[in-house]
């Protein structure tokens, strides 16, 4: 008995060790993405108050009820109105999924700021912005957005501000804190975070192309100037 307890501890040593320093390489790279996009976006990530002004809010679908925002869109849409009302942006590109006639986030967005005091005027519609991604292609690519403020939750601020600033927009970033409405949505949203840093890494080293591109569409422009 004495000779068994001797030996399996190493035995167990033996197997465990590799499996361990295995794992701990998974953990590592699975932050590495999501802690690059925190660290390059540190210094364009802002309060409402302090980013520095831009032509337009670049505003990321976020699901529906029905037909209204969801409680996380609601918060990004408010943050939009409110850079709005402080003159922080002129106009609002409202970027969503429209994939099929019953599911319209775009137009639910506008309809919400155009409830919140923002001129319908100063709304512009993407309705093919499937994805992060997408949404800040189409929005440079056929929208002509050269500089922008991006709205969102504070856990998907990092990823789209470097995603748009991959895509070619000088990009700053407003983050809505939905912790205090939905603390456990909130936090698997930051655990999300994780996978989706590692897929937005991929996606801007190999740039593909939107589901939809199509022509370029002068309503950003519109608003801004009007």
């Amino acid at each position: 008995m004495e000779h068994w307890r001797a030996r399996w501890p190493v035995r167990v040593r033996g197997l465990a060790l590799p499996g361990a320093v295995a794992l701990l390489l998974l953990g590592y790279l699975a932050v590495v993405p999501s802690a690059w996009m925190y660290a390059s976006t540190a210094g364009h990530r802002f309060p409402a108050e302090r980013v520095p002004a831009a032509p337009v809010a670049l505003v990321f679908g976020a699901g529906l009820f029905g037909d209204r925002p969801s409680p996380f869109l609601a918060g990004r849409l408010d943050v939009a109105a409110r850079l709005y009302r402080l003159g922080k942006v002129r106009a609002i590109l409202v970027t969503g999924d429209n994939g099929t006639r019953s599911y319209d986030e775009p137009t639910a967005m506008r309809d919400y700021l155009t409830g919140h005091g923002v001129p319908a005027a100063k709304v512009v519609l993407d309705y093919a912005g499937f994805d992060t991604w997408d949404s800040c292609v189409r929005a440079r690519r056929v929208f002509g957005v050269h500089r922008a403020v991006v709205v969102t939750q504070r856990f998907h601020l990092p990823r789209a501000v470097a995603t748009c600033r991959a895509a070619g927009i000088d990009a700053s970033g407003v983050g809505h804190d939905s912790s205090s409405m939905a603390a456990v949505t909130t936090k698997a949203g930051y655990a999300r975070e994780l996978a989706a840093s590692a897929k937005a890494l991929f996606d801007l080293a190999r740039r593909p192309r939107p589901r939809f591109l199509g022509p370029a569409e002068p309503g950003v422009r519109r608003a801004v100037d009007g």
